[in-house]
């Protein structure tokens, strides 16, 4: 029989993953977990091409896409998820250790105030700016400065069907521990890119043949009418880019960069929508608008 290791083991395919984690989770003076909480700062992250994905859906997730090193379970998250530990992992030896850990490290490796104690240590995510700009539609967000909601449209626009994500200019890295938990999976599932010149990426989208949108609250047509046309493909029928604004100031100048400035219909007495609400209601009218044409 095999003898425990107080390190982890690659995936047994075992029953009782106490006996193969070992009898001595790590601390949060284990080095393995003091330097993956130093991923907490982008700069680390960047050096050493990891991250950290919390909760089982992101972990899940980053598993069944072949994206983790280790995985962390406190005694918590190894009930949450013992009895489907092995589908967890992938039910295959694919050299993912998985580690026991105390509540203490839980606490070092989250950046929630509740930590679910299911962590998992990622390689890099993100993709290059051509790599996430192709098919039918794609989302933009332009100086995004609120992790939450950069993961929030992440989600959004897989749900809808989008066929990329780009964060653009000066934003939050949707590689960080909150944005990743509000992706809630969903960085794995759809090419995600970060790019820090917006005008380059919108000649990027245009030289790749998209008509690019900019939602605004005056703008020159309304969804509806965006949506619809009498004669020919409506606009929401053509390879289409939403640019979506900073959560305080909007897209300020950079809309004018935009071919068609599209404002959302409002029927109650509220002037404003916040990012995700907006992306959510823009994004699923053009997919709507793509499975008619």
């Amino acid at each position: 029989m095999t003898e425990p290791s107080p390190t982890g083991t690659a995936h047994p395919l075992a029953a009782d993953w106490r006996t193969w984690m070992g009898d001595e989770p790590f601390t949060e003076r284990t080095p393995r977990i003091v330097n993956a909480a130093k991923l907490h700062r982008a700069a680390a992250r960047k050096k050493a091409g990891r991250f950290l994905a919390e909760g089982s859906n992101a972990v899940s997730a980053a598993l069944r896409n072949g994206d983790v090193v280790e995985v962390y379970l406190t005694e918590q998250g190894l009930e949450a998820v013992g009895t489907e530990l092995d589908h967890l992992t992938g039910g295959d030896d694919r050299g993912v250790r998985v580690h026991l850990i105390t509540d203490r490290a839980a606490t070092a490796l989250s950046e929630s105030v509740t930590p679910t104690g299911i962590f998992a240590l990622c390689r890099h995510q993100l993709v290059d700016l051509a790599d996430a700009v192709g098919g039918t539609f794609v989302a933009v967000a332009v100086e995004t400065s609120e992790p939450g909601n950069a993961g929030a449209l992440v989600r959004v626009a897989d749900a809808t069907g989008a066929s990329g994500v780009v964060f653009a200019g000066a934003t939050v890295d949707p590689q960080g521990g909150k944005a990743v938990r509000s992706s809630a999976g969903s960085l794995f599932h759809l090419p995600v890119a970060r790019h820090t010149g917006v005008a380059e990426v919108i000649d990027v989208l245009h030289d790749r043949g998209f008509t690019v949108l900019a939602t605004a609250g005056d703008g020159d047509i309304s969804l509806d009418d965006a949506s619809v046309s009498p004669d020919g493909t409506p606009l929401l029928g053509q390879k289409i880019a939403w640019l979506f604004g900073n959560e305080a100031h909007g897209l300020g100048d950079w809309q004018d960069l935009a071919d068609v400035r599209v404002s959302i219909p409002m029927g109650g007495k509220a002037e404003s929508l916040n990012l995700v609400t907006a992306a959510a209601i823009c994004l699923y009218e053009t997919a709507r608008v793509a499975r008619t044409v």
